[in-house]
């Protein structure tokens, strides 16, 4: 018997001092989202500062080049600064994969901004809840994008009409 009761005692003292030296849990709804949205900054910041680079070591026809690219969403091949006729190149190359990819991501964080911290209120700060919850939305988001292009549902092409100036 007095084995026994030695036993119960140990298990006590092993049981405090593992809750004592390790914490709650090493995973929690908090820490989570806490690393999703700092994980997200983070990649910001680092891709902030890669472009930094490239931009500054770049010519300035490449800058113009990809800033008409971004603007217009279109690609120019290099129109302006090549003297060949317009109807080898198609006029406007839209990327609706991209916009489509870019609208579900902010579908999702908008959605699981709001929804992640209504369903886990008292498990964390309110910006982890709320800046994590728009991290995990934005991924759910963009892999609702490539599940829908990789089961078929191509996004459609608009009709772009071409402009023409007579001055």
């Amino acid at each position: 018997m007095s084995s026994s009761a030695e036993d119960v005692v140990d298990l006590e003292h092993v049981r405090l001092a593992d809750t004592q030296y390790l914490g709650k849990g090493h995973l929690s709804v908090n820490r989570l989202l806490r690393a999703t949205w700092l994980g997200g900054a983070a990649g910001i910041a680092a891709g902030g500062a890669l472009e930094y680079v490239r931009s500054s070591n770049s010519s300035s026809q490449t800058l113009l080049s990809r800033r008409l690219r971004a603007v217009y969403n279109v690609l120019l091949l290099s129109l302006i600064f090549v003297s060949q006729s317009l109807t080898r190149y198609p006029p406007l190359l839209s990327q609706t994969d991209s916009l489509r990819a870019d609208d579900h991501a902010t579908i999702g964080a908008l959605l699981c901004a709001v929804l992640i911290p209504t369903i886990f209120w008292r498990r964390g700060t309110a910006v982890h809840l709320i800046f994590g919850g728009a991290g995990l939305g934005t991924a759910a988001g963009y892999f609702t994008h490539v599940a829908r292009s990789a089961s078929g549902d191509v996004p459609t092409k608009p009709i772009v009409s071409q402009i023409t100036s007579d001055s």
